[in-house]
């Protein structure tokens, strides 16, 4: 059995990489991508302190995790799509109003 330090460690080491990604990416396609990277580090925190508890409630909360990550991605790459189509761009910076 993994230790819960390695799970909790690993699972702090992606959250991080995913914040710095969210803080220094300027294309919202990578941002999605990190916030991504973020949520499974949240899903295997909870897979881990539910099997070091021995119940099924880190699963149960880490499936939600995964629910919402994919609703996420399939709702924001279709608002990145439609703001690609008016604006032929996905660059934060350059989109600095919410007029079309």
């Amino acid at each position: 059995m993994i230790p819960l330090e390695a799970v909790a460690g690993l699972s702090a080491v992606l959250f991080a990489i995913g914040l710095y990604g969210v803080l220094a990416r300027r294309n919202a396609v990578l941002i999605l991508l990190a916030v991504e990277v973020m949520l499974n580090a949240v899903a295997l925190n909870f897979l881990g302190f539910g099997a070091f508890r021995g119940d099924l409630t880190g699963q149960v909360v880490a499936i939600f995790v995964i629910c919402v990550a994919a609703a996420e991605v399939g709702l924001a790459l279709g608002i990145l799509l439609r703001l690609h189509r008016n604006r032929q761009t996905v660059d934060i910076d350059r989109l600095d109003e919410l007029k079309w």
